[in-house]
């Protein structure tokens, strides 16, 4: 596990700031991850960290939720049912490009003399400003300062601000706005728009060859540029715009040309020393599956039309009041501990910029921040980033329940491809289709219906938008049902049981198992939530669900067999070692000895083919551990214990979905020192570049995680069937935690201290919550102080391998643990080594 128990950032250049992340230094060995964190977005439209003049940089990168396109899987070995498009988000044209020449002297970030350098992501105002002190060649020093920022309020819209002021000589001044397509086109300072991303890594995207967006509008005038295309494949169309203001008492000249790819608005300026010269540009994007280009181009038009009318200073406050607003339902305070503090709220900024204008659409692993997994869409968003939506912007969980209910036909499509009934969502989509050429770690993860359903009810039960529900969800919850009906089977012995074989569980170091604990759990939750659903719709809303009956044909007896089948899940447990197995052949395998595992050879998957690690007992990421959470009210604490101590050595945490919950479960059970070192681990996963691979884009799953790791695992937060429960973890050296939760429409802020936490109702009605069994009623003005004994079990140091000495399975043979043979100028493990 990649831990930061130390301060993993250089705080000469990156200082702490609670409410921002600043750079006071250039770094040129490592611009795809400063690129990644000063990313803005708004869950529409991303625009990478890149500096304005455009020339240095990892990855140039603009990015629309959802704007694709599709190519052919070509498979060596083909089968009948296999993913056959593969899907990737295009790089949309460039707006960020603003070049400037001082005496024809161009500024090169990587190699100007730099005299006084700042960066700032704030995270009150959703702004990126940068001032930059530059002496060029000549010695003539130049103050260029910038502001750009991707609205809350209107999704199509970007702003930049450009400054320059010459400081102590007159100039020539040459500024260049553009509109780069960086996807096709060519410039004069890059040859190719496809970055080789380095080798084999397969959380990286897919390479275009062919052109991808063919031209079909270009316009300009007036200082306004317009540029229209059309995917060769995917048929999207996209428009980008620009118009172009310029303030100064300087005399100027400007000019324009227009290309298919490229688009120049170019300002000649006279400078005089002391009179700066300001250039805005807006910017706007908008995207259609099926609406061709020159109606987008409109579109365009009308977004630049408002943005001039309303003026930078207004659009600059609404974004403020808007990130007020997001930080009144979202904050989460933890005080006294700065660093963690900014750490925090980095993420949670990341939250919002990923999912806060998706209106309608998906969460995408990255959000809009890189191109990382091809800009798909995982199970990480019901799972990792809904509970954040859930309890803190209901509005937005709602939108991403619609686009995966909107999913629903392709769904059923899939399923029937697979022999199954029902429906089977996607293992990673962004149009709906499988896009998983690997069906062992993806097809094969049949648990994302479960997962879509569990989030589902999650939402229903923390908002009662019972209508919702009724008026066209609950067909996801019926066409899962029946998948899980129809995938499973039963057998006889003394009692009737029901099984899934041949899935694959979270855990991708372990695939295609005869049930999976994760997935027989999950899917139990689904049968019963569905059959339940059903039968309330029955009594409270019957028409409704005369309406259900006359469009998916359920009968009560197919609602019935969903009770049974849920009733008589298969939940694997192994009374030799205590545990629960992970799928039924798990602890037939030998252990993986991680802890003499070279790093070099991590992650895993880089290193050794998959045959290799299927063989083992070793996990990507947390599988039983996660069921443990998201189920904890169907297992006892002994059996949490019990499973966590024998999971957690052998999980690698390969994955950035792991270590969130393995922060929570370890709270839960008592190891609190391991706990919060998982916490710090996700925490920085993409601050510290910790996996190696931020400048891929936010782990947006992670970042979601974080805030789950806060409430629900430090802050004992529970919400199990809408029954609001609290047993929280306060970590040792930490004063208070102080985090909301809105249930019901009633925001609650949670204060956590060691003898007590504290209930008080910030906006809505009295609300009722547990706190370690006892009933707690909260009433607005008024605000409820419960004491604590204690924060939990406390336990020093974390599981090991070595605590499974002398263990052995039900048929008597002893664990023991190895490591494939190494080659190269590592020693050869040959022999298993007992683990004592």
């Amino acid at each position: 596990m990649r831990f930061a128990d130390t301060d993993p950032l250089n705080r000469t250049r990156f200082p702490i700031d609670e409410w921002s992340l600043v750079e006071t230094e250039f770094g040129t060995d490592d611009q795809g991850r400063t690129e990644t964190l000063f990313a803005v977005g708004n869950g529409y439209l991303g625009l990478r960290g890149n500096v304005e003049e455009g020339r240095d940089g990892h990855m140039h990168g603009t990015f629309v939720n959802g704007f694709h396109e599709t190519w052919p899987i070509r498979h060596a070995e083909e089968a009948f049912g296999f993913a056959r498009v593969g899907q990737t988000i295009v790089n949309a044209p460039d707006t960020k490009v603003i070049r400037l020449y001082i005496d024809d002297e161009p500024l090169v970030m990587t190699e100007a003399e730099i005299l006084a350098y700042e960066r700032r992501l704030d995270f009150r105002t959703g702004a990126l400003s940068r001032s930059v002190e530059w002496r060029t060649p000549s010695g003539k020093r130049v103050l260029i300062t910038s502001r750009r920022l991707t609205s809350f309020t209107d999704r199509h819209l970007g702003l930049i601000d450009y400054e320059v002021e010459l400081l102590d000589a007159d100039a020539a001044i040459t500024i260049s706005s553009q509109i780069l397509n960086r996807q096709d086109g060519r410039d004069e300072y890059r040859s190719g728009v496809a970055e080789d991303p380095g080798g084999f890594d397969p959380r990286k995207a897919e390479m275009f060859i062919d052109r991808v967006l063919q031209p079909r509008v270009k316009r300009h005038g007036d200082g306004r540029y317009v540029l229209g295309y059309q995917t060769t494949n995917s048929g999207m169309a996209i428009a980008v715009g620009a118009q172009h203001w310029i303030e100064t008492e300087s005399s100027y000249s400007e000019s324009g040309s227009i290309g298919d790819d490229l688009a120049k608005h170019i300002y000649k300026i006279a400078g005089k020393r002391g009179e700066p010269v300001r250039i805005t540009k807006a910017v706007s994007y908008h995207t259609a599956r099926k609406v061709p280009a020159r109606e987008l181009v409109d579109r365009c038009d009308r977004t630049l039309d408002r943005a001039a009318e309303l003026g930078v200073a207004r659009i600059f406050q609404d974004q403020r009041e808007w990130l007020d607003d997001f930080w009144t339902r979202s904050d989460v305070e933890v005080a006294g501990q700065p660093l963690l503090q900014q750490a925090i709220r980095w993420n949670l900024f990341q939250l919002a910029q990923a999912t806060a204008r998706t209106d309608g659409g998906g969460v995408a692993a990255k959000g809009v921040s890189g191109s990382g997994y091809g800009g798909h869409y995982f199970w990480d968003s019901e799972i990792y980033v809904m509970p954040f939506l859930t309890y803190t912007a209901p509005i937005v969980a709602r939108n991403v329940l619609r686009f995966r209910q909107k999913m629903l036909d392709a769904a059923r499509a899939r399923a029937a491809e697979l022999n199954q009934l029902g429906a089977l969502f996607p293992w990673r989509t962004i149009n709906g289709q499988e896009s998983s050429a690997y069906y062992a770690a993806g097809t094969a993860q049949y648990h994302i219906d479960a997962d879509i359903s569990y989030a589902l009810m999650q939402y229903i039960a923390a908002t009662g938008d019972e209508d919702f529900l009724a008026r066209g969800a609950i067909d996801i919850l019926v066409e899962t049902a029946r998948m899980w009906e129809d995938l499973g089977f039963w057998r006889t012995n003394a009692d009737d049981v029901f099984h899934i074989h041949g899935v694959t569980g979270p855990d991708e170091y372990t695939t295609v198992v005869n049930d999976n604990l994760y997935t027989n759990v999950m899917a139990r939750a689904n049968l019963e939530a569905a059959a339940k659903a059903v039968d309330d719709l029955q009594v409270h809303q019957p028409i409704e669900y005369r309406k259900l009956v006359e469009r998916l044909s359920v009968t009560p007896a197919e609602v019935a067999g969903w009770r049974r089948a849920g009733a008589h899940m298969h939940i694997p447990f192994d009374p030799q070692l205590g545990v629960h197995p992970q799928d039924s052949a798990f602890l037939e395998k030998e252990l993986w000895d991680l802890e003499h595992t070279p790093d070099d050879r991590r992650p895993l998957l880089l290193h050794y083919h998959p045959l290799v690690i299927y063989r083992f007992q070793v996990l990507k990421q947390a599988d039983v551990v996660l069921a443990l959470f998201l189920q904890g009210h169907r297992f006892t604490t002994e059996q949490k214990l019990a499973d966590f101590e024998y999971y957690d050595p052998l999980t690698t945490g390969d994955s950035t979905l792991s270590a969130v919950v393995q922060s929570i479960i370890a709270a839960e059970v008592g190891y609190h020192e391991l706990a919060l070192r998982y916490f710090r681990a996700a925490l920085f996963v993409d601050l510290a570049d910790l996996h190696h691979n931020a400048a891929d884009g936010v782990h947006v799953a992670s970042t979601g995680g974080v805030w789950g790791a806060l409430a629900f695992g430090f802050g004992g937060f529970r919400d199990h069937g809408g029954k609001f429960t609290f047993d929280p973890r306060l970590p040792d050296g930490w004063d208070s935690l102080v985090y909301r939760v809105t249930l019901h429409g009633t925001r609650v802020r949670v204060t956590l201290e060691h003898d007590a936490i504290a209930f008080e109702i910030e906006q809505g009605e009295a609300t009722d919550v547990s706190v370690r069994g006892t009933a707690v009623h909260v009433a607005p003005g008024e605000a409820v102080r419960v004491p604590l004994d204690d924060q939990g079990p406390r336990m020093v140091g974390s599981p090991t391998m070595r605590d499974m000495a002398g263990s052995r399975r039900a048929d008597g043979t002893l664990l023991t643990a190895s490591i494939p043979t190494l080659s190269l100028d590592v020693d050869e493990e040959d022999s298993p080594i007992p683990v004592d």
